[in-house]
């Protein structure tokens, strides 16, 4: 047996190893010490760099400082203020921790340290590079701590090759000063790249605030104020065996923790194609999360199209023995202790806060003079990766080509050189209608607004009666004025102009009509004449096995017949006969992991939405008056009215603010 080829490495082979984990890019240096800065009780943080990071990082706070016994001692390895005990571990406050990001930043690069403590009247400088100390000095400045890493990866070059270029690496530092900008938006946060500002915010009071400074005033439009939630977790007392138990004890009581959570989150009309508009905080803590991410995800299912994502800006807070950070080098994910918990409180939080406001989308205004070609305009129909599959009215209008802006939801004909027609809605036209709930008589409103004097082409002044209307709670007052090919109803209410996808309206109604159905058990079902018999596949037969109870509950009758084939008895009631094979292959078609990774809620959701779609009121049809005041109607009436169960948006608003200054009156 060979022996003495195990050998203990030296402390500056080590913190290259914990530099491979803890420093991948620029980005992690500013994180670690950014993340110091703010554990230090710092309200001023300033950054910066030049190169992207490579030349030079500067961090510059007004927090508590070190003295310079301990401004030495910071580059040991595991040397930390933070932890004093492994029972400390259970419980961590501070966004660092382990004691390792100093030693590790420093041995890859050249790092000055410059601090002072209250306690002491001078301040110290530590200079080191490669990890090896060159220098420590007294120096003169005021309290609090700069550090200045150069030259990072000088003395790794292999590191340095997998760096990307100096515009991603910058998007990277900015965008993680950004999201702790937003956690904090009681302090100061500058950043700078070569003398060129990037980012300066100083303090204010709320979160929408700091939201307006980072962001601009057009993402604020789109976002709504999710209020502080909380809920609680009544745990079961610990386990004590009888015989352990002391005589005539109090028994233990339930242990009780509470979670809070709390932000700003954007309407199912704001989809973007990535996950880079969320920022989740735990404890004050920037982390990626999958569990949150997918609790996320579950609150916009039915609301937004697969693979788009919604502005998120969120923070849980808990108690710190309910989470473990303890989980990962660069402390950017974590464990719950009672994640199915945590889960469903984001998801249901999130629900309830959109069911509440009911965002409406706003028809986006072009910044460009109407007769140039904008910059992204697109020949229709093309679609923009991403975007929402084309409805039943754009797919009859493929053959002709428009030129639209690329972000413009309604689809025009090409060949109409006027206005196009409207079918004007007559009060006293009267017809039965088909659905079960009865019409509401259409009421003798007030005019919806009063006529602004006009004076040299200007207004004096705009009716309050005009007021901005950002929430869907406004369904009920709409003033219907007719159709638009058949297709559109278009409303006059308090603030503007409203156009209402009829299909994907009533979709939207049928959808939560059928899961009401589906809870109370009471589904409405049409017995078939005739037995219709499908042939399946030897995939769609597996997945016919796993929801075939679930198929059953939702108003279907089916049963097997033979091999690899099924009888069709029986399907909800509002279901064409020739929809209901398209319906049930259209069910067992959805990819294999998918249904897999579905939650039964999510299955039983697909099924009501994959009904409502074939029941619903199709394209190009006229509608009475009485069935349009129906629909407004039970459009209100709907738990989520902002978007069909696919995502694709119901209602778009032209407000009258963006009328009168659409026609520069204002």
């Amino acid at each position: 047996m060979n022996m003495g080829r195990i050998r203990i490495l030296s402390d500056n082979v080590a913190n290259k190893i914990a530099a491979g984990e803890v420093v991948e890019r620029p980005a992690s240096v500013v994180k670690e010490l950014l993340e110091n800065s703010l554990d230090a009780g710092s309200t001023e943080v300033r950054i910066d760099a030049e190169n992207a990071g490579r030349r030079l990082l500067r961090i510059a706070d007004n927090g508590s400082g070190m003295l310079r016994d301990d401004a030495m001692l910071a580059f040991e390895r595991h040397a930390t203020s933070k932890l004093s005990d492994v029972k400390d571990l259970l419980a961590i406050a501070t966004l660092g921790f382990r004691g390792e990001a100093l030693p590790s930043i420093a041995s890859v690069s050249r790092l000055l340290l410059e601090t002072r403590s209250a306690d002491e009247q001078t301040g110290a400088a530590v200079e080191l590079a490669g990890g090896k100390l060159l220098r420590c000095d007294e120096l003169a400045r005021p309290v609090g701590t700069t550090i200045a890493v150069r030259d990072l990866f000088f003395n790794v070059p292999a590191r340095k090759k997998f760096l990307r270029s100096d515009q991603t690496e910058l998007a990277h530092v900015g965008s993680l000063v950004t999201h702790y900008s937003l956690a904090h938006p009681d302090k100061r946060f500058e950043l700078y790249h070569e003398g060129r500002e990037l980012l300066h915010v100083t303090p204010v009071l709320t979160l929408k605030e700091r939201a307006f400074q980072v962001f601009g005033s057009g993402t604020i439009d789109d976002l709504v104020d999710l209020e502080p939630h909380t809920r609680e977790l009544r745990l079961p007392p610990p386990y004590v065996p009888h015989a352990q138990q002391p005589e005539q004890a109090a028994l233990p009581e339930s242990e009780i923790t509470e979670f809070r959570l709390e932000g700003l989150i954007s309407g199912p009309h704001v989809q973007k194609l990535n996950r880079n508009s969320i920022f989740l905080f735990v404890n004050g803590r920037l982390i990626r999360d999958k569990l949150l991410m997918h609790a996320i995800s579950a609150a916009f299912h039915n609301l937004m199209p697969s693979g788009c994502y919604p502005f998120a800006l969120l923070f849980l807070t808990c108690d710190s023995g309910e989470v473990d950070v303890n989980v990962h080098p660069a402390k950017t994910e974590v464990r719950f202790r009672h994640g199915s918990f945590v889960h469903d409180f984001m998801r249901d939080t999130i629900r309830e806060t959109l069911m509440q406001h009911r965002p409406v989308s706003a028809i986006p205004l072009p910044q460009e003079s109407p007769m140039q070609p904008r910059e992204g305009s697109r020949s229709y129909p093309s679609q923009a990766a991403g975007t929402l599959p084309f409805s039943e009215f754009s797919r009859m209008l493929e053959s002709q080509v428009i030129e639209l802006p690329s972000e413009l939801a309604l689809a025009v004909s090409a060949e109409e050189t006027m206005l196009p027609e409207i079918a004007v809605a007559q009060p006293h036209a009267a017809v039965e209608s088909t659905e079960a709930e009865p019409l509401p008589r259409a009421e003798a409103r007030e005019p919806f607004a009063k006529r602004i004097p006009d004076t040299h082409g200007g207004l004096l002044h705009v009716s309050p009666e005009w007021e901005r209307v950002d929430s869907l709670a406004a369904l009920p007052d709409l003033r219907p004025l007719g159709q638009l090919h058949e297709s559109f109803i278009i409303a006059a209410g308090r603030d503007g102009l409203w156009i209402i996808d009829q299909h994907v309206a009533h979709e939207r109604i049928l959808f939560e009509k059928v899961l009401r159905q589906r809870a109370a058990g009471r589904m409405e079902v049409q017995q078939l004449l005739m037995p219709i018999v499908l042939q399946l596949s030897a995939g769609q037969q597996f997945e016919y096995s796993r929801i075939a109870d679930e198929l059953n509950a939702t108003g279907f009758e089916t049963e097997p017949f033979g091999q690899r084939t099924i009888a069709v008895k029986a399907a909800p009631a509002g279901l064409h006969s020739s929809d209901i094979e398209k319906v049930i292959v259209e069910i067992l078609e959805i990819a294999e992991k998918e249904l897999r990774s579905a939650t039964l809620d999510e299955i039983r959701r697909d099924l009501a939405a994959t009904i409502a779609c074939r029941a619903a009121i199709k394209i190009n049809t006229r509608l009475e008056p009485t069935k349009v005041e129906w629909l407004l109607h039970s459009l209100a009436g709907c738990e989520y009215p902002m978007t069909c169960p696919h995502g694709r948006p119901i209602v778009l608003r032209y407000s009258t603010k963006d009328i009168l200054r659409s026609f520069h009156r204002i």
